[in-house]
């Protein structure tokens, strides 16, 4: 039962487009808050909100690297949300673009 509640929970994270959009961009890769918030077009604030709640259902992991964190998936043992993300299109030409501001 407990284990049902966990993929509800995290279902229901899946069904806001911001995050899961945010968890298409990370599947490709690793990215800072500054990545982020360019590739959405949303507030620095509202992405770190949205990123906070993937973070505590263990859906993303960070690191820090100097002054920026760099938030990346960690869905090996939660099969149900890679079966999700393989059916979302690859954003690795949107994230090619990225001007990199925060390297």
């Amino acid at each position: 039962m407990e284990q049902i509640n966990e993929i509800a929970d995290n279902l229901k994270l899946l069904g806001d487009k911001t995050r899961l959009t945010m968890l298409a961009l990370l599947k490709e890769r690793a990215l800072c808050v500054c990545d982020i918030v360019e590739l959405l077009d949303i507030s620095q604030p509202n992405a770190s909100q949205h990123l906070r709640k993937l973070k505590s259902a263990g859906l993303v992991n960070e690191t820090r690297k100097g002054q920026w964190i760099y938030y990346s998936l960690t869905i090996e043992d939660k099969p149900y949300v890679q079966a999700v993300l393989g059916y979302i299109p690859s954003y690795k030409q949107k994230i090619a673009q990225l001007k990199n501001d925060c390297d």
